[in-house]
Order: structure tokens, then sequence, then C-alpha cells
């Protein structure tokens, strides 16, 4: 069984983890447009792709799929699902499933503002949002929300072009200069889906937050629900963590996979404010803050395989040791 990563990137960690389970079974295969990222170098076999949104992406991806008997896809990057997700039946024609929600769940997930209004529908607690600075500053004066207001891309990554607003000058500078922040970025692509409305303005929480790894089969049936408690971040991603029990969180993982109906994993950011869970962003994918549920003994590569064979998966596969901090280190990889 050979499995093939796309836009591979820095996730060294994950294809490590997919080595480690399939061993002499089979290969894991890492795939990126740029020939420096570093999880080419740790993968069985490695290939350097066109960008995503070149013509020829797909057919390249379909003729190395046949060449190499990829058994399945695993994208790991926001740009990449939407794209994947809209061909998932051209590449089960050749044998290879890829796995990735379909373009609905994608859709809700990558639009912050669609993530905003599922999130309303179906009663989950979300910050108050705001597609212009005039709703924003009418909802101020309302008394409705107060300053600070985080300002961010509506089709954002990690922490690019997120800024945060003190008063009303601010928030019309650096409404401005966040939308400047997009069409000079990656983010121009989807947000050239709507030019005039490609900004959120967000009520900033104050609370604790937490991450959770929402896991459902590749049939979209719920798994469970890991929750770590957040302890530092860096460029939007977690950074320390620890492994928590907690009933509402496990209860709010369960309404959402069964809400949203996603493949394998959701990667999704919660602060607890006053004892009440709030959801911020949900991602459709593998996260950043998988690794500190691997490292408690979580195994949602060892499911998917098992998966993938319709075998069982092993029972303790989906049981954290509560307790376990985890600390994200930098290490170099030769070019």
């Amino acid at each position: 069984m050979n499995i093939l990563f796309t836009s591979s990137g820095r996730r060294s960690y994950l294809i490590e983890y997919f080595k480690e389970e399939l061993k002499s079974i089979g290969e894991v295969h890492a795939a990126n447009s740029s020939p420096d990222a570093p999880a080419l170098r740790v993968a069985d076999k490695a290939v350097v792709t066109p960008l995503i949104y070149d013509t020829n992406y797909i057919s390249f991806l379909l003729e190395y799929c046949q060449q190499h008997a990829i058994k399945a896809i695993i994208p790991l990057f926001d740009i990449d699902l939407p794209i994947l997700a809209n061909h998932k039946q051209d590449f089960e024609v050749i044998g290879t499933q890829v796995i990735v929600s379909d373009e609905r769940v994608i859709d809700i997930c990558n639009d912050k503002w669609k993530t905003y209004q599922f999130l309303v529908k179906n009663k989950f607690n979300t910050p108050a949002t705001f597609l212009s600075v005039a709703d924003a500053v009418e909802a101020i004066a309302q008394k409705k929300i107060n300053y600070p207001l985080i300002i961010k891309p509506r089709w954002g990554m990690g922490s690019i072009a997120v800024q945060e607003a003190d008063n009303e000058e601010e928030l019309a500078i650096l409404y401005t200069k966040v939308k400047r922040e997009i069409f000079r970025s990656y983010l121009s692509f989807e947000s050239e889906q709507d030019n005039d409305n490609c900004i959120l303005i967000q009520e900033k929480l104050k609370g604790q937050e937490y991450g959770l790894d929402i896991i459902n089969d590749l049939k979209g049936k719920y798994q469970a629900t890991i929750v770590k408690k957040k302890i530092a971040m860096r460029s939007g991603e977690t950074d320390s963590a620890e492994t928590v029990h907690s009933p509402a969180m496990l209860e709010l993982g369960e309404r959402m996979s069964k809400a949203l109906q996603h493949i394998a994993n959701l990667d999704t950011d919660v602060f607890l404010v006053d004892n009440v869970p709030y959801v911020l962003e949900m991602n459709a994918r593998f996260g950043g803050g998988y690794p500190f549920s691997h490292l408690a003994g979580v195994n949602l590569p060892g499911a998917i395989i098992a998966w993938l064979n319709d075998k069982q998966i092993n029972e303790n596969d989906f049981k954290p040791e509560i307790g376990v901090k985890g600390l994200k280190d930098l290490t170099i990889t030769r070019a």
C-alpha cells in the first residue's frame, strides 16, 4: 500500500508517522511544488508537482498515482483541499482514494464567513463576525461588542495578514492593510472569489484556547474527540499543548462531527470563555496540533491504514493519555 501526501511542506513528522505504520507493507510518497520542502527528504519517494492552480496539476497527480500504485492521497494544505475534493471521482477511477471531505465541507471550513454562518445555524457559540467596517462599527455603537476587534482574511491560513484594532481609526487603517497583504500572498487565489468581501472583522475572545482533533472514519462516522489545552502559539500554530479531559469539549466534538460529517480529522480551535466553549475555526485536514495527540498515544495514521484495508482499528487508537504536555522543536534537514 502506497500513500501520497500532497503539499507536504514541513510536515515531516506526518511522513514519519505513516512510515512507521506502513513499514514493509508500503511506501510513503511526498509531493510539493517546491523542491526545497523538508518533507520530501524523509519520504520513501518524493516528487515536485506543478503549482496547485496549474492546469496540469490534477493530470500530473493522476499519472503519478497510476505509475506508483498510490492507494490514497492525503492533502495537507487548505488551498489543495477544494481542488482535490472536486476531483475525487477522477482518482477513484484509477483506484486511488482521496482522503478529503466533500466540497460542501471544504467550502464551510475554508471560507470563514461560511464557517460563521454554519456555526450560528447549528447553534454553536462563536464570536460575532462581520463582513464590513460599517457593520462592525454599528455593533460597537449599539454596545453589542467591544474593542479590540480582529481583522483577518476570509480565506485565511495561519496568522497571515491578521491584525488587531483597538479603535475605529485603527480599524479603518488596518482593514486596508489586511486587504493589501492578502493580494500580495497566495491567499489571493481564493480571495478572488469575492474581492469586495474578502476580509472578516471579528469579536476578540478572551479565554483559554483549546485545540480539538475531531475524528471521523472515512465514511464520515464519528470516532473520537481529542482535547488539547494550548499553552503557547507561534505564527498561528500550536507550539506547546497538553492533553486534557473535558466533558464539554467532548460533547462539542461529537455534535460538530454529526453536523459537519467530515472525513478523517477536523482540526478545530475553541476558546473557553466563562466556562462556555466558543468555536473559532475549523480546518478539514491534519492540523499543526495533531502531533500533540499522537504524542499522547492517538494513532490516526494507523486507523486510516486500517480503514483503507477494510480492517478493524485498534481499540486504543483514539484513547489518549491525559496530562501529556508536548513542546515543538526545530530541526535542520540537509538539502
